[in-house]
């Protein structure tokens, strides 16, 4: 009777004394030390929790994490549905919602990433810019929770605390998640990939337009049938021609588009690959330009 009388404080209470059962393929972390996100963005995402939940649960979370407690994370159309398994044998179902921004906020927002074409570049890689937030805050929201009412999460474990240590698992999970795909959290605020590269597309090219009308006349385009007879022929001289040779802004701009591979091992496919990009690169420099000085050697 005792022991029944225990069992029932313990769950009403929230205090839970017994250990989670052992999952078997879960979602465990990568990293088993240190920081949970490699990218900036991952740890933004990784901070705004760490904000809202006390110190116990977690580290009862990041222990979850690691174990591989996270059976599975979907997403939906209105956030992050996961399911945690803990001390019970039914696993626990857990939400997590990010209050989206209006139609009007994303306007504003698109409006504020196109002043800047850089922003443009590193988003058409994949990559989430270093000072992107300062396009949000100029559209007066902000890309990251920093309230908690900004995010919304819920478990159906019995723990009288919200968010729990299942709830805190799940997000370190997710801030992996966001490694991986930073336009995860695009979705989460309401827009995908495609809609934001779409609104930027098109406000560039209608400030391209509007340079055009108020400048220089545009360059005439001869179709490409009226020039079969003449096309391997130098339409102007090349001596005043000028080429300028750079690194390119963002390094392995598809890979980071495409993100990172399930079966990639660690570090991940860009880190292994990165080294033969760079190579293929010098090589592709030497064919071009065999006689000229490149890098100290005369090659």
């Amino acid at each position: 009777m005792a022991r029944r009388k225990n069992y029932y404080n313990n769950y009403y209470t929230g205090f839970k004394p017994t250990k989670p059962i052992v999952a078997k393929d879960g979602l465990k972390a990568r990293n088993q030390r240190g920081t949970f996100a490699k990218n900036w963005w991952a740890e933004r995402w990784i901070e705004a929790l760490e904000r809202l939940v006390d110190s116990g649960r977690l580290s009862r979370g990041r222990s979850y994490a690691r174990k591989g407690q996270v059976l599975s994370i979907e997403e939906t159309k209105t956030g992050v549905v996961a399911r945690v398994q803990g001390s019970r044998r039914t696993p626990y179902k857990i939400t997590i919602q990010i209050a989206p921004l209006t139609d009007a906020q994303w306007e504003k927002v698109i409006d504020a990433l196109a002043e800047q074409a850089i922003f443009t570049a590193q988003l058409l890689a994949g990559e989430m810019p270093q000072n992107i937030e300062d396009a949000f805050i100029s559209a007066g929201v902000n890309l990251f929770p920093t309230q908690r009412g900004d995010l919304n999460t819920n478990c159906s474990c019995p723990d009288y605390a919200n968010p729990c240590k299942h709830v805190a698992a799940t997000h370190y999970i997710l801030g992996e998640r966001f490694d991986e795909d930073p336009f995860l959290l695009f979705r989460l605020r309401g827009r995908t990939q495609e809609q934001i590269l779409q609104g930027l597309r098109q406000r560039r090219a209608g400030q391209e337009l509007a340079e055009e009308e108020g400048g220089e006349e545009p360059e005439i385009i001869i179709p490409l049938e009226e020039t079969i007879d003449c096309f391997w022929v130098l339409g102007r001289p090349l001596e005043n021609f000028s080429v300028t040779i750079r690194p390119p802004d963002i390094e392995i701009p598809l890979l980071k588009r495409l993100g990172e591979p399930a079966f990639a091992p660690t570090p991940g496919l860009q880190s292994l690959l990165l080294p033969a990009y760079r190579l293929i690169g010098q090589a592709a420099l030497k064919a071009a330009y065999a006689d000229i000085h490149i890098d100290g050697q005369d090659e």
